[in-house]
């Protein structure tokens, strides 16, 4: 199956509707995602067909589970290769996503992807988590690969609004780290994904920022 065929099936899979445009961005995307791979070592994935499922897939299995309002302010901590913000940033044009990454070549290809699609939804911050300090804070910050739950927890909710929510993307269930959260965070939802194409667990931990 071509990756467009599996990008439209998957989609359908998870129920999700995006428009032709919409699709054609996140192929444009993992276009992008391959050339610049070749040089900087953004993804250990290389084969395009596993580039649909094991990222686009993966980060859009998300969404049903994230707060179903029409804007959203949203922060992709680590984004790394733009994940799972790129794909977010696609599907949900009318969200403002900050997507922040210390290393300064992977900011700089996802400045590259925002101008390419085009993006204006989306802002590249190239800065350390802690020494960000956002004009507004957000509703949603969420990471796929960034830190352990403790950790990603105890720099994101300084991030958010009151009630806002901590999501960290996890393959396995992460027992141990849930039993190590410290003080001041809630589990809010644990909920499996089931992703199109992909055997692996996938697990979504929602946090929620209490007082301590």
């Amino acid at each position: 199956m071509m990756p467009e065929q599996l990008l439209a099936a998957g989609l359908a899979a998870l129920g999700l509707e995006l428009d032709t445009g919409a699709q054609t961005k996140l192929q444009v995307y993992l276009v992008l995602l391959d050339k610049w791979n070749r040089t900087h070592n953004l993804t250990a994935i290389r084969e395009p067909e596993r580039m649909v499922t094991h990222h686009v897939l993966d980060s859009l299995a998300v969404l049903p589970h994230l707060p179903a309002q029409a804007r959203l302010n949203v922060i992709d901590i680590g984004s790394g290769g733009g994940l799972p913000g790129v794909p977010l940033a696609i599907a949900r044009p009318n969200w403002h996503i900050v997507l922040l990454d210390s290393n300064h070549k992977k900011a700089a290809f996802l400045r590259q992807v925002s101008i390419e699609l085009p993006l204006p939804n989306v802002e590249v911050v190239a800065s350390r988590v802690e020494d960000y300090a956002p004009p507004a804070l957000f509703d949603v910050a969420i990471s796929r690969a960034f830190a352990e739950l403790a950790m990603f927890g105890a720099v994101a909710r300084r991030l958010l609004v009151p009630g806002g929510r901590v999501v960290a993307m996890k393959g396995v269930y992460p027992h141990e780290e849930l039993a190590h959260l410290p003080p001041g965070l809630r589990v809010t939802a644990t909920p499996a994904l089931q992703i199109p194409g992909l055997e692996a667990e996938r697990h979504l931990i929602v946090l929620e920022a209490v007082e301590a």
